[in-house]
């Protein structure tokens, strides 16, 4: 599977220790298999007057033995998971997990139901209709280790009309 990570460094040797707390689906190494979505991921870069690559991987299908986590919709499931993650508590353990992020388009409605100002029936039922995006998030070291394959960089720049 070809894989995308947008960053603000080329990242030939990627490992799940240098990501944030608190994310979507844990801590660890952030790809999506959407390119159009990794180069406007890219763009927050250049907005910050910083560099921008997009880095290529190849993941194998050989992943038997390996915990993965995958959702297909913004569901109940999702949400549980999402809360318990940004929060620090997520107990279930997975090697991969994948689904849609919650970005702009579902940040609000997210950030409304985290402080309890709408119920989870009301974001579930607010988020029926947004189309999820894709991240693939690899929690295990081991599985970049065998089963990730850096392939190439691009560095992403702004063209002389502003664009990209």
């Amino acid at each position: 599977m070809k894989l995308f990570h947008a960053s603000n460094c080329i990242v030939d040797n990627p490992d799940v220790l240098h990501s944030r707390d608190f994310l979507d689906f844990g801590k660890g190494f952030y790809l999506t298999a959407l390119e159009e979505q990794a180069r406007k991921y890219a763009l927050r870069f250049l907005l910050h007057d910083d560099k921008a690559y997009l880095n290529y991987y190849e993941l194998d299908d050989n992943l038997s033995g390996f915990r993965i986590k995958e959702f297909s919709s913004y569901d109940e499931d999702w949400l549980d998971f999402v809360s318990l993650c940004r929060v620090g508590k997520q107990k279930e353990r997975y090697d991969i997990v994948s689904g849609g992020i919650a970005d702009d388009r579902v940040f609000n409605t997210i950030d409304l139901y985290f402080s309890g100002n709408i119920s989870k029936s009301e974001a579930l039922g607010r988020l029926a209709f947004i189309h999820p995006n894709h991240q693939i998030c690899i929690l295990n070291q081991e599985v970049i280790n065998q089963h990730l394959r850096f392939v190439n960089v691009e560095e992403i720049k702004f063209k002389k009309n502003g664009s990209k």
